[in-house]
């Protein structure tokens, strides 16, 4: 598996489609429309024991493009690479903070942040 195709989502096996009932008559013309349901934990989440999902409390981390009531898909079994976000324990509150080589002091990771979920309202 290459990067390029670790990136991409695959679409769902799992056929969630409603079968036809038998029926008299005229059928609904917008039965053909059903689609299986997104499953954020099957498309999102790579290991779901260790995964969390935390909502922002604030715009604190606008840097980070998380706001307000956007989520967070936290992994605390990946180990965080350069540039990553991770979700750190810094005096009593959880930060989120860039990995980077000019980061010299020692975190305390709690987790590396996988996805921001944007909230629009």
């Amino acid at each position: 598996m290459t990067v390029e195709d670790k990136h991409l989502i695959k679409k769902s096996d799992n056929n969630h489609r409603v079968k036809s009932p038998t029926q008299t008559g005229f059928s609904s013309p917008a039965t053909h429309y059903s689609e299986p349901r997104i499953d954020l934990n099957e498309a999102l989440v790579s290991n779901s024991s260790s995964t969390f999902f935390i909502r922002v409390a604030d715009d604190e981390f606008k840097e980070f493009g998380a706001f307000t009531n956007d989520v967070l898909i936290v992994d605390k079994s990946l180990t965080p690479k350069l540039n990553q976000l991770v979700l750190a324990a810094v005096d009593d509150s959880f930060k989120i903070v860039r990995i980077d080589k000019t980061y010299t002091s020692e975190l305390n990771i709690w987790g590396t942040i996988t996805y921001i979920i944007k909230s629009v309202l």
